[in-house]
């Protein structure tokens, strides 16, 4: 596919995204079929990051250099208590599967920030489609600090990124987001992202994934995601395909695929996706209970997702104003 007929996509694609976007504030007036049972019914507030003023796209490009990429996410012992450190064993008849290292895509990159609890490689985050061209997704307990960035298809060690890096500049997250209880089911949250020096949006660059209501509980899923080096010394993204199920007295999902360890917090779960445009519909994300996976050693091997209802589809109505 040329970038011109991928710049076309994405245009007929955007189109389609701002009818959703109807069809989201439709869906968060009305009851839906799989909202979460007692969730709180706040309204979707924006938490803007404490960057410093005027951050934009080029600052976080001459910041984010390739040694403090680095010196962000040393390698080591991972002790982070809200990202992935335990293993378990596969559901029952389901095949054990392993995630391998690739190169990534453009729509799936990291998320850099200098403070709170984001000073590494701490996070995944996927576009999405949106009116403007300019969101991303991630895992709500991800909550990106000053200085923060996202960099699509992410390569260690490189001078020049890829696909750029991009400023963050405003995040949507629900005030009672956590990763127990009824919190863990908002999960989720949004970023909006500034264009570059050319005036381009990060869509039009990547191109994005479609965020759709989760389906149901059993879905065939591509998961890619961001370990960080702390915990994977490649440093590189990984993918797994592989069947979703429901978590056991929960409304969330789960997956059992090795490899997902530190750091993959906020990768997206794939639906439909296409080897020829990279992209797909995202219908859940690592996170929720525990930040996304059981507690105890090795949980790389299981991952936790928030079922996407009513809640995110307001939250992205919401963002996609921005």
């Amino acid at each position: 596919m040329t970038r011109a007929e991928q710049r076309r996509r994405n245009r007929r694609w955007r189109r389609g995204a701002t009818a959703a976007l109807g069809l989201a504030v439709c869906l968060a007036a009305a009851p839906f079929g799989h909202a979460v049972d007692g969730a709180r019914h706040e309204a979707p507030k924006a938490k803007r990051p404490a960057t410093d003023a005027g951050w934009t796209s080029r600052d976080a490009a001459a910041y984010w250099t390739a040694e403090r990429m680095a010196a962000a996410a040393p390698a080591g012992p991972h002790a982070q208590g809200s990202a992935m450190t335990a293993r378990s064993a596969p559901a029952a008849g389901q095949r054990a599967a392993t995630a391998r290292h690739f190169d990534g895509i453009p729509s799936v990159g990291v998320l850099f920030s200098v403070d709170g609890d984001a000073r590494a490689h701490h996070c995944t985050a996927s576009v999405v489609h949106s009116p403007h061209g300019n969101l991303i997704l991630t895992a709500g307990h991800c909550n990106p600090g000053s200085r923060a960035a996202f960099v699509p298809q992410y390569r260690s060690g490189a001078t020049t990124q890829p696909y750029g890096v991009w400023a963050i500049d405003d995040t949507f997250a629900y005030p009672g987001r956590g990763t127990t209880g009824d919190g863990a089911d908002l999960d989720f949250a949004f970023a909006t992202v500034a264009a570059d020096d050319d005036g381009r949006r990060i869509e039009d660059v990547t191109g994005g994934n479609t965020l759709t209501p989760t389906p149901g509980y059993g879905n065939d899923v591509t998961v890619i995601g961001y370990p960080n080096v702390r915990n994977d010394p490649q440093d590189r993204a990984v993918r797994c395909a592989t069947r979703t199920e429901r978590l056991t007295g929960t409304r969330e999902l789960r997956m059992s695929c090795g490899g997902f360890y530190g750091g993959t917090s906020g990768s997206p779960w794939l639906t439909d996706y296409d080897e020829q445009s990279h992209t797909g519909r995202v219908i859940g994300l690592i996170g929720g209970l525990n930040g996304g996976g059981p507690k105890g050693p090795d949980n790389d091997r299981t991952s936790y997702s928030p079922y996407f209802g009513t809640k995110i589809l307001s939250l992205y109505a919401r963002a996609a104003q921005g």
